[in-house]
């Protein structure tokens, strides 16, 4: 259970602030939601508490594991198949993981194959998205801004370690 003030990721929305806990009625239903304010596009989001370990709510990671998360920006592109639908696929399971450091992998690969090769519309989509739970979820951690967020990303993934 999540209290009010504590930062959680709902993945594949991204990471808040819980800022309320509300009961509602919805459908006839009264449940209790938390109200999940993002630190990105100033958007709010109810998610279900009773719902909350079947969808994979946890808490944002500690700033020690952020160092972690850089290090997968700035590693080697890992190796993807050709097939773009095949490879889609094995992102979107990465990204619904909610795991920071899948979604890492999926925004390194997909910026590099994007400088390299290009991205398909698809492939472009899916990388903004992945890209905005990453940075909404560092912001959290790190306590910086969304340029600042976006500018370090940018300079790992130019930075790859070798």
């Amino acid at each position: 259970m999540f209290d009010i003030g504590d930062r959680i990721v709902y993945p594949m929305h991204g990471a808040g602030i819980i800022v309320a806990i509300e009961e509602r009625e919805i459908l006839d239903e009264k449940k209790k939601y938390y109200i999940m304010k993002m630190p990105i596009g100033d958007m709010k989001v109810m998610v279900p508490v009773d719902n909350v370990g079947d969808i994979g709510i946890r808490e944002i990671v500690e700033n020690d594991d952020i160092d972690r998360v850089f290090a997968v920006l700035s590693g080697n592109q890992t190796k993807m198949p050709q097939n773009w639908n095949r490879r889609y696929r094995i992102n979107m399971d990465k990204i619904k993981s909610g795991n920071i450091f899948e979604i890492a992998s999926v925004v390194r690969n997909l910026m590099i194959r994007d400088r390299e090769k290009g991205l398909s519309t698809g492939e472009r989509k899916m990388l903004n998205s992945a890209k905005q739970m990453l940075v909404s979820e560092i912001v959290l951690a790190k306590d910086i801004d969304q340029e600042e967020t976006e500018r370090l990303i940018d300079e790992a993934i130019d930075s790859p370690s070798a």
